[in-house]
Order: structure tokens, then C-alpha cells, then sequence
């Protein structure tokens, strides 16, 4: 199957950086650029740590990225679209050639 890849997506990796008082913080780092494919699957309601929050699913397909590959996206990474942000659960290949990637993904909105 060959998907229209047309959207713009930063592929971002955690990173732990000291915060000079003995602990760490997370920050977020760019490792890249990919074009992909953006569907929506479900989307409902639920409580996050400052109130309510939208949580959608997402289905995102990229092309493929042998495993290791700095293109190749994994859970607890995220793709940023604008201001959006996708948080990586699981990532999958398409078919058994690997030619495309489906990464599930959650983007949290506070309403």
C-alpha cells in the first residue's frame, strides 16, 4: 500500500539534563525531520494532573527506518507538529518489507 505522505513532523527524543541541584529534568531534543501521514482513531475525555484533558489517538505512518536508525521512531519518543505534540507508544512496520512505519501515538489537550 503507498500512503500520501504529507505532513511535516520533528521527530523528538527525551534527553535528562542536570538541574544543578543534585536532580534532573527532562528536556526534548530534535533528531530529525520526517514526512508522514496523520489519521485520527479515537478521542474521549479524561483527568490529567492540572484538571481535564482531550486524549486522542492517532495513527501515524512514516516511512521506514531500520531498527536503531536515528529516523526510526520509538516508544517514549514524540512527534511535534506545530504545537502539537504526539506522544510514541508503539511502532510497528506496515508490511513485512518494512517500507512504512505505523507509530500509535496520544496527544493530550487541555480544553
Amino acid at each position: 500500500m503507498s500512503w500520501t505522505l504529507n505532513r511535516r513532523l520533528t521527530l523528538e527524543a527525551p534527553q535528562r539534563v542536570s538541574d544543578g541541584a543534585g536532580g534532573f529534568e527532562e528536556t526534548w531534543s530534535a533528531l530529525g525531520t520526517l514526512w508522514a501521514t496523520v489519521k485520527p482513531r479515537t478521542g474521549r475525555l479524561a483527568n490529567g494532573e492540572t484538571g481535564a484533558v482531550s486524549v486522542g489517538a492517532f495513527r501515524i505512518i512514516t516511512r521506514g527506518a531500520p531498527q536503531g536508525h536515528s529516523s526510526r521512531p520509538e516508544p517514549g519518543q514524540r512527534f511535534r507538529m506545530g504545537a502539537r505534540l504526539f506522544r510514541i507508544e508503539a511502532v510497528t512496520e506496515e508490511e513485512p518489507s518494512g517500507l512504512y512505519l505505523i507509530s500509535q501515538c496520544q496527544e493530550e489537550v487541555a480544553p
